[in-house]
């Protein structure tokens, strides 16, 4: 197992997140195919508060990133916990890579986990333009050219990859979490721009349940796609009561949306619930407690 380096996070704030933060990266380093591990946000900063993510840069070899992140729900789970496969970042900005976020029990609360896989390759670039505090450096060998063609391949294919029913719903359980954090924290205009995707998360669900094949881009085409069977006039009142909310939510806004897709995703594509019922009801618990 190499030596963590998380004297400079300690010393920098004492963050409450401290053992989650360690756990996660004993996790993640043990792996032979991570050659570096870095923090960025408020935990590299030392601005970090209770509701601060953890937010993970994880260098991976060129030739493994496939395996490896092909593989990450199941680490994560079975390792660290996770109470759900990963979601999809589509918030995150574009630095080589791909980027998933977990959410992770710990001290009776869901903690959101952002893990973005670079390939190793690229490391030293990112380090350029992105501020973080290193906890594993373990520089390998230049990489072939072969295995960074396989690393940039399978990023652009994860990235062009159609959204399933299960990773929306997935995508609307985490934005919840988001949601909430934001709603305690004040910050009422990302708060706003979060609410916004959440009901274009709802309205990208009910096409891909109803409509896969649209040709159309957007929110257009909407009711002539849609509205032809009872199930997607009810899917449609579902996105309606959505979009006729508040510009910027309360906590109970929050909820009713969840429980409102958690009744769209059994109306319309139940199959997304398979394997998760036990998740969704501990979800609801945590977010209960929280």
């Amino acid at each position: 197992m190499p030596t963590l380096q998380l004297a400079e996070i300690t010393q920098a704030n004492r963050p409450a997140q401290l053992p989650l933060l360690s756990k996660l990266s004993d996790i993640l380093a043990a792996s032979p195919a991570v050659t570096h591990l870095m923090v960025r946000g408020s935990l590299a900063q030392g601005t970090a508060d209770r509701l601060s993510d953890v937010d993970f840069v994880v260098g991976v070899r060129d030739g493994q990133l496939p395996s490896f992140a092909e593989t990450l729900d199941v680490l994560m789970s079975v390792e660290a916990g996770a109470l759900l496969p990963g979601w999809r970042d589509t918030i995150v900005a574009d630095l080589g890579g791909v980027g998933t976020v977990f959410l992770v029990p710990d001290e009776g609360r869901l903690h959101q986990i952002d893990l973005y896989l670079v390939p190793a390759s690229r490391v030293p670039c990112l380090r350029e333009t992105v501020s973080t505090a290193v906890i594993l450096d373990h520089e390998p060998e230049p990489a072939p050219a072969q295995d960074i063609a396989v690393a940039e391949s399978y990023v652009h294919a994860f990235l062009a990859r159609p959204r399933t029913c299960g990773e929306l719903l997935i995508e609307h359980l985490v934005l919840a979490v988001l949601l909430h954090k934001r709603i305690k924290r004040g910050q009422r205009f990302v708060a706003y721009a979060e609410w916004h995707r959440l009901h274009t998360a709802t309205k990208d669900l009910i096409k891909a349940a109803l409509a896969p094949a649209s040709r159309f881009w957007g929110w257009y085409q909407l009711r002539e796609e849609i509205a032809a069977t009872p199930i997607g006039r009810a899917c449609l009142g579902d996105l309606d009561a959505a979009i006729s909310g508040p510009a910027i939510p309360l906590a109970a806004d929050v909820d009713a949306a969840v429980e409102r897709v958690l009744g769209l995703v059994e109306r319309a594509c139940p199959q997304a619930l398979d394997g998760l019922h036990d998740a969704v009801a501990a979800y609801r618990t945590y977010q209960e407690l929280a």
